[in-house]
């Protein structure tokens, strides 16, 4: 459906932002956009909207090429809607009127009905009479969402959607959202620094740096087995250790990226000598940080308080 072809793009001659990007998305998929803060995550959706000129490749959506300004008196496509970090609504009128901006006339008892379905997906029934100058942030995310998916896009690209909304309120929201476009077939790529919008509903993870893709392919399959530290960061806490610290061998040593979830507290001999310096309640259980040869921070997950300056070792989780 969407098909970006080694694409570059800089603001200014000799900077790049997007570096020979290319991939594919097929119709409802739904890929997660990941990365460090000045990755170029958000030119990146721009380029795909045609909101900029390319300073080379291609990219199609369905049988439409995307061209940018220098083609476009009005930039953007219409099989396509973009959600920008600053929403871009109309505070003075109401959040039915914003949501039904754009949606034709012509069928009145269709559009009423379209807005009162979108209001559902997001949450916002009691508030359609309410000027949208008077919501907060976070109710002004959600309203900029419906209004997004009022035309069904064939492809949806969300930046930082759910940014502003609270935790209780973005988790429904979360699961109703992408639970509709997938009942719709709405392909949709969101660029995120959340974890939990990456794992628990990408189809696929796009992993960027510096304006290049580094890793990509099944989210369980690049959250599972990450290619360097940076890659495994982006999913949370993790450590940087050695096959070496656990078998004591240093022939064929390789890296081993553990999360803190991978490790266990444990009797046996053989396993990390670690000392505890800190226990961060979460609710479900203890962060415990600890030191291992006496330099090197580990971080591990633990049902029970550990009181600092004991003495345990770790090892690795096994699953079946």
């Amino acid at each position: 459906m969407l098909v970006v072809n080694n694409i570059a793009y800089s603001y200014t001659e000799g900077l790049p932002i997007i570096k020979g990007v290319s991939f594919s998305v097929e119709k409802g998929a739904n890929i997660a956009l990941i990365g460090e803060s000045g990755c170029g995550k958000s030119t990146l959706l721009k380029l795909i909207y045609g909101l900029y000129d390319l300073d080379q490749g291609e990219i199609h959506c369905g049988d439409k090429r995307v061209l940018g300004p220098a083609y476009n008196l009005v930039p953007g496509m219409d099989n396509m809607r973009y959600l920008a970090q600053d929403y871009d609504l109309m505070p003075h009128i109401s959040v039915y009127e914003n949501i039904g901006k754009f949606l034709s006339n012509f069928d009145l008892v269709g559009k009423k009905k379209r807005i009162e379905e979108l209001l559902e997906v997001v949450g916002l029934v009691e508030y359609a009479d309410t000027l949208v100058k008077y919501l907060s942030g976070g109710q002004q995310q959600r309203v900029a969402i419906a209004r997004v998916l009022a035309s069904e896009p064939e492809l949806l690209l969300l930046d930082e959607p759910f940014s502003h909304i609270d935790y209780s309120r973005r988790s429904v929201l979360r699961r109703d959202l992408f639970a509709y476009l997938k009942e719709k077939g709405i392909a949709c790529i969101v660029a995120t620094h959340d974890s939990l919008d990456t794992l628990g509903f990408a189809d696929e993870t796009i992993v960027l740096k510096e304006g290049q893709i580094i890793d990509m392919g099944d989210t369980r399959e690049v959250y599972e087995h990450p290619i360097n530290k940076y890659v495994a960061s982006l999913f949370g806490e993790v450590n940087e250790l050695m096959i070496s610290d656990f078998t004591g061998l240093k022939l064929n040593d390789e890296a081993l990226y553990v999360y803190p979830h991978q490790l266990m507290r444990s009797s046996q001999r053989g396993q990390l000598d670690v000392i505890v310096t800190d226990c961060y309640f979460k609710g479900d259980g203890y962060l415990v940080k600890c030191l291992f040869q006496g330099n090197r921070v580990i971080y591990f997950n633990h049902p029970l308080f550990i009181e600092k300056n004991t003495e345990i070792k770790l090892a690795l989780k096994k699953y079946e």
